[in-house]
């Protein structure tokens, strides 16, 4: 992954060196922390939900309870892709995130898949390796039982043969089952499962058995790892205390790297640039279930409400506390309200994204298609107003005196002939 490095030396506009600061590091850090508590807590929450729904899925399959599941997914997803700016300056996260929402994913690993979808990958040994047929598991020389589907087996399983696509649990993998593919392309519609690849009386897709006990360990090894972030994130917690290593003045780095590295390389770049320049709807986060508005709308929340302080969860509890911007404001008015600005642009521009999708008017993957000029420009919209705020958030780098900082970067960005290539 390309790097963005953040050095800047030019004065910004109203800020004096020797101002000092209204609000106090500490305090800002503790807000920052609190909301990650509560963002976790609301993900768990909101998983728990789910894994009933799956529960009353599979103990009654059919249009209705999938529905149900289905929406409990949508759900989960409102207050963890909130948590998403807590990645990149926060090691702990960075290498936790990966168990709960690798994307993309070879889905050829875990089910059975349209005849479209090829038989075999340069890339990748599993990539039609079907754990949900087969009890066996067999490659370069290597053999995995997988008799019985439980936690343990598709924890590890995930990433095996250390190919990243071979992603077999959280978010994705449980999207996965409950849609199935989409095979519409850049047209319209989500993917369509049936019930009744769940049914045990009438099972379509065949192994339904395998594809239950799939689907459930999943949605609990997705509670199991959200418990872990939680407790991370409590007072004393691990967490916590990498945050505060190093002094205050790391710790507000560390704020300022996520907004900046998901804002730029990881959101603008790899999540959006990469597939408007190839119009692949594979490129899509949440490309089985067409939620990738969604997705990349609280992605964009989450980064606004780190840098005010405040966050609202979805049954209307919330934290607020001091924030970087009080930091900011004491220093740089102007940057402050600057900054203010810019992240209300860019959620502005998610609005406009996200309304199109949830009124059923364009979906994303509908957007990102070739020769839909109206689409492509919605989503490069998004994308130039979240770059446009990666550049205030540098002069807030400045202005806070945090030296050189290390943002995320993307080829599709910043290369993009090299996507081609």
């Amino acid at each position: 992954m390309r790097k963005l490095t953040i050095a800047l030396a030019a004065m910004v506009t109203g800020w004096s060196a020797s101002h000092a600061p209204a609000a106090d590091n500490d305090a800002v850090l503790k807000t920052y922390g609190d909301i990650a508590a509560a963002k976790y807590a609301d993900s768990l929450d909101t998983a728990r939900k789910l894994d009933r729904a799956i529960d009353a899925l599979l103990a009654k399959p059919g249009d209705a309870t999938l529905a149900a599941a289905k929406k409990a997914w949508i759900d989960s997803r409102v207050p963890y892709q909130q948590s998403e700016v807590y990645r990149f300056g926060n090691t702990l996260v960075d290498e936790w995130e990966g168990k709960v929402n690798a994307w993309p994913l070879d889905e050829g690993l875990i089910d059975y898949v349209d005849p479209s979808y090829g038989s075999d990958s340069d890339e990748n040994r599993l990539y039609t390796a079907n754990v949900i047929a087969n009890p066996t598991l067999k490659f370069g020389g290597k053999t995995v039982d997988a008799a019985k589907i439980h936690k343990a087996l598709i924890q590890d399983l995930h990433e095996i043969d250390d190919v990243e696509a071979n992603v077999t649990t959280g978010y994705h993998a449980i999207e996965f089952l409950l849609w199935g593919q989409d095979l519409n392309g850049t047209g319209p519609g989500a993917g369509a499962r049936p019930a009744t690849d769940f049914s045990l009386d009438a099972c379509t897709g065949g192994n339904c058995d395998r594809r239950r006990a799939y689907l459930k360990a999943a949605s609990e090894l997705l509670i199991d790892d959200l418990k872990e972030m939680v407790a991370a994130w409590q007072p004393g917690g691990a967490a916590r205390k990498a945050l505060a290593d190093g002094g205050a003045k790391r710790g507000l780095s560390v704020i300022v790297t996520g907004m900046g590295s998901l804002s730029y390389g990881e959101l603008a770049g790899e999540r959006m640039k990469l597939g408007l320049l190839l119009h692949d709807p594979e490129e899509e986060h949440d490309c089985f279930s067409d939620n990738t508005h969604n997705s990349h709308y609280y992605d964009a929340v989450g980064v606004r409400n780190v840098y005010i302080g405040r966050y609202e969860g979805p049954t209307g509890n919330g934290v607020q506390g001091p924030s970087l911007s009080d930091l900011v404001k004491a220093r740089a008015p102007k940057l402050d309200a600057e900054m203010r600005a810019k992240l209300n642009a860019t959620i502005a521009a998610f609005t406009a994204i996200k309304k199109s999708a949830d009124s059923g008017t364009m979906a994303y993957d509908q957007m990102i298609a070739e020769g839909n000029a109206k689409g492509n420009a919605m989503i490069q919209n998004a994308i130039d107003a979240l770059v446009d705020q990666t550049r205030t958030i540098e002069k807030v780098v400045t202005a806070l005196e945090l030296g050189k900082l290390e943002f995320e970067g993307s080829d599709s960005l910043d290369n993009p002939n090299a996507v081609f290539q």
